[in-house]
């Protein structure tokens, strides 16, 4: 028979952990994504990167990673495979050969448009508003930013 913990102990309990419901809201809202971006033959990295340059192609490879969060080790690999499926092309900047731009091919645009789909399908299985869900990611990103910050 489990035992009950200590009322002190209160702090430690895992229902307590907002780390634990981000954590496990991640996996959710990955899970939710797998079957949506599977017909694209994309992985959710991999969307997040289109997302980006569908706001503003032609960016540096760094600032792809700034705006993703990802180190050169993790963004460099997952961009050659995107390369090798013909969505993007990467290229040594004119101006400095240390810069490395990557563009949208025209195969990279149009899954925009397959992808149009997909937010409202998220919307549809949260159950919120797209004000509800603007909300609550504008109150994740400001958590998200003081803890960086703090951490630094």
């Amino acid at each position: 028979m489990p035992r009950k913990s200590n009322p002190s102990d209160a702090a430690l309990l895992l229902d307590h952990q907002l780390c634990f419901a981000l954590y496990s809201a991640s996996l959710a809202m990955t899970k939710l994504y797998k079957p949506l971006l599977a017909p694209l033959g994309l992985t959710y990295p991999q969307y997040l990167a289109l997302l980006c340059l569908w706001e503003s192609d032609g960016v540096t490879v760094s600032h792809l990673g700034e705006r993703l969060q990802l180190d050169s080790g993790t963004l460099t690999p997952l961009l050659k495979r995107m390369e090798a499926a013909g969505w993007i092309r990467r290229e040594r900047s004119a101006e400095d050969e240390r810069r490395v731009l990557v563009w949208l091919t025209p195969a990279g645009q149009a899954l925009k448009q397959q992808a149009r789909a997909i937010p409202q399908c998220v919307l549809q299985a949260a159950e919120c508003s797209l004000s509800d869900i603007q909300a609550l990611g504008a109150q994740v990103r400001a958590l998200r930013d003081r803890v960086l910050a703090h951490s630094h």
